[in-house]
């Protein structure tokens, strides 16, 4: 059942919805996989063992279920979010680069703009949050791009970053709610299909839904290609349900900055699922299932006995979902995690391994 304080405002959006967008589809996955390549290198796929972090193995025994881990931790900024970033700032035309980007973001899109506008000669215009973790303003700010702190809230970021693109004419790179940045995530589908063809379920972290509908769309079209079933589960934190109250009842969910921003996965704090991700989520993903608080710092800490695949705590929330809710989805031999990022505040992690 859908807390009923959850649901402060919904509005529907079938997968049919007429707002005009263009679906994303594998060749535009494909198309951005062979963009990026300056500047992201496939990240690591790692078996999961068990007290260990981390192997390099690929080999699984027939009793028992294997988890590998998709390390986009080991990005050059530390996140998947510079893989959209470039995506999109790489089409922009030459006019456009001249007017400078604005984007808002609680800390790793931001570091994913600032690192992909250095690369390109553009400037960044950042909108983040007041409580925004030191760590990724700090290195935002260290790649050159502007910040500008507004409050809390996902709304409070977008709305301000929408007026100074409108006064100052800077392009607007959304973090999640554009195609482009979509196509650009969906390259982590591509990577793990490439890398372990043979994956049944594949687990991603859900916040504003960029991640988890580009990597199902590449996931399931691709494994249409092959001939085979793939199974995409989105994760999210319990105190910050939206995604999964929103697949449930076929509308999108919003919450209040103040609910998102109870939970600790501070990456996944957004208010409600972006309207061009949600159809995509909704025809290519199997369930969006949650994890509690203790959850994650549990993920958290397993996962920090490597160093490799040592995550913040949104990116450890996919993990945590095979960890503590796999025996409620159908039994899966061969599993992937995606650790979206790895920017973990380090006074946070002391916290969290001192349990």
């Amino acid at each position: 059942m859908i807390p009923r304080a959850l649901i402060l405002r919904s509005f529907s959006l079938p997968c049919t919805s007429s707002k005009s967008f263009t679906m994303v589809n594998l060749d535009d996955i494909r198309a951005a996989s062979h963009r990026i390549t300056p500047i992201s290198a496939p990240t690591p796929l790692v078996r999961y063992n068990a007290g260990s972090g981390a192997g390099s193995g690929n080999s699984g025994t027939a009793d028992s279920r294997s988890l590998f881990l998709k390390l986009e931790n080991q990005q050059p900024m530390g996140a998947f979010k510079l893989r959209g970033a470039y995506n999109k700032l790489c089409l922009l035309s030459p006019q456009q680069r001249l007017a400078g980007v604005v984007a808002y973001s609680s800390g790793n899109h931001a570091q994913g703009v600032a690192y992909a506008a250095r690369a390109l000669g553009i400037r960044a215009i950042i909108v983040m949050p007041e409580n925004a973790p030191p760590i990724k303003r700090n290195a935002t700010a260290a790649m050159g791009a502007e910040i500008i702190a507004v409050g809390g809230s996902s709304e409070e970021r977008r709305q301000l970053a929408e007026k100074l693109a409108v006064e100052h004419g800077y392009i607007l790179v959304p973090p999640y709610n554009d195609e482009q940045i979509i196509a650009g995530a969906g390259t982590v589908g591509l990577e793990i299909m490439e890398q372990l063809p043979e994956v049944e379920t594949i687990f991603v972290p859900v916040g504003g839904g960029g991640l988890l509908s580009g990597v199902a769309v590449a996931a399931k079209q691709r494994a249409a290609e092959l001939g085979c079933t793939i199974h995409v589960i989105g994760v999210e934190p319990e105190l910050a349900a939206d995604a999964q109250a929103s697949f449930r009842t076929n509308s999108i969910v919003k919450l209040t900055g103040e609910q998102s921003s109870r939970t600790l996965a501070d990456g996944l704090r957004t208010q409600s699922i972006g309207d061009l991700a949600f159809p995509l989520i909704r025809q290519y993903v199997d369930d969006i299932i949650t994890v509690t608080e203790e959850e994650i710092r549990e993920a958290v800490r397993l996962l920090a006995v490597n160093p490799a695949t040592l995550p913040e705590p949104s990116g450890a929330v996919a993990a945590a979902g095979y960890f503590f809710r796999a025996h409620q989805l159908p039994e899966s031999r061969w599993n992937v995690a995606v650790i979206s990022g790895g920017n973990v505040e380090p006074a946070l992690l002391a916290e969290i391994l001192a349990g």
